[in-house]
């Protein structure tokens, strides 16, 4: 009897720890099952990890052998395009493996325009057996020449047809190219006065602040490093130029070019002055109003005070 009251007990016990017969077998079931499952998605992983593996070397190996893709097997206007992501010098090596894509002249033209934007020989007719590919070379190498000694340069460029004799034609061609050497180019515009003149004449300073002009001329046509004749010369015809390019802005404000003068120089010297490590005690707000207020006296304070604002915050205007 005592051990069918412990049997009894034991029963309950069980039961309510959830180990009843039906119970517990129930639970077993479902834990195998999902054992099966998880040993048969972990079975068909691996065999999915062996296929891709076994794809990944394949095509691997089958890239391999093929090599590179040739151009010439792409339609020609899609090789074209791939082509012109080349410079120069990958456009030749490339010549070497598809040499009637990569000589194509279109491909040479855009090179040509995109360093050099203008040349007098792009509205000429063509010569006999002109090539925009030998066309680059002796762009290139006028550039180079030009960086030694702009006279040079510039005469090696109207020997070979590229440019004509002409100021107008030698601004144009100094206004499109970003190749030439900003010393060498700054000597030469001192020298030639009148491609000085046709190069101000290019800029179109509409609707633009001062400043903002200001800081694009000099990245045209920079400034010299010490105070002199050339930069005032800049300055004055870089004033003319502006109050030509915004004749209303003039007549609303009140300016000159004579004013204009004077607040370019007034921006100089501010520029000079806060971002000059040089300098300790910068230059106030209320005496850069003050002091180009007694220079141009017609000038509106508000306006001054926007000119000493830009330069505080976005830096010097001929660096």
């Amino acid at each position: 009897m005592g051990q069918g009251l412990w049997r009894v007990a034991r029963n309950q016990q069980l039961q309510q720890q959830g180990y009843s017969g039906p119970g517990y077998l129930a639970r077993e079931h479902g834990r195998r099952v999902a054992a099966n499952n998880v040993s048969n998605t972990s079975h068909r992983k691996q065999a999915q990890g062996g296929i891709d593996i076994y794809h990944l070397l394949k095509t691997r190996k089958s890239k391999e052998q093929e090599g590179f893709i040739n151009l010439e097997m792409l339609p020609p206007e899609l090789s074209f395009t791939i082509l012109s992501y080349l410079n120069a010098t990958d456009l030749c090596l490339a010549s070497c493996v598809w040499q009637d894509l990569a000589n194509d002249e279109l491909l040479w033209q855009g090179l040509c325009k995109s360093t050099w934007g203008h040349c007098s020989i792009y509205n000429k007719n063509p010569p006999l057996g002109f090539s925009f590919r030998k066309l680059y070379m002796q762009l290139d190498e006028g550039s180079l020449t030009f960086n030694a000694n702009p006279d040079e340069g510039v005469n090696y460029f109207m020997s070979k047809g590229i440019l004509d004799d002409s100021p107008k034609e030698i601004a144009k061609f100094i206004f499109c190219t970003r190749t030439l050497n900003w010393k060498k180019l700054r000597i030469y515009l001192d020298e030639r006065r009148d491609v000085l003149d046709d190069l101000v004449t290019l800029h179109n300073f509409r609707n633009q602040f001062l400043p903002n002009a200001l800081r694009e001329f000099f990245r045209h046509i920079h400034a010299p490093e010490e105070r002199g004749e050339y930069l005032e010369t800049l300055i004055t015809k870089f004033s003319h130029r502006f109050c030509a390019c915004n004749p209303d802005l003039m007549r609303e404000l009140g300016l000159s070019p004579d004013a204009v003068y004077v607040l370019c120089y007034s921006l100089i010297l501010l520029s000079i002055d806060l971002t000059s490590p040089h300098v300790k005690n910068k230059m106030s707000k209320r005496e850069f109003i003050r002091n180009t207020r007694r220079a141009a006296q017609n000038i509106s304070e508000d306006f001054v005070g926007h000119l000493y604002d830009n330069i505080y915050l976005i830096g010097h205007v001929a660096a």
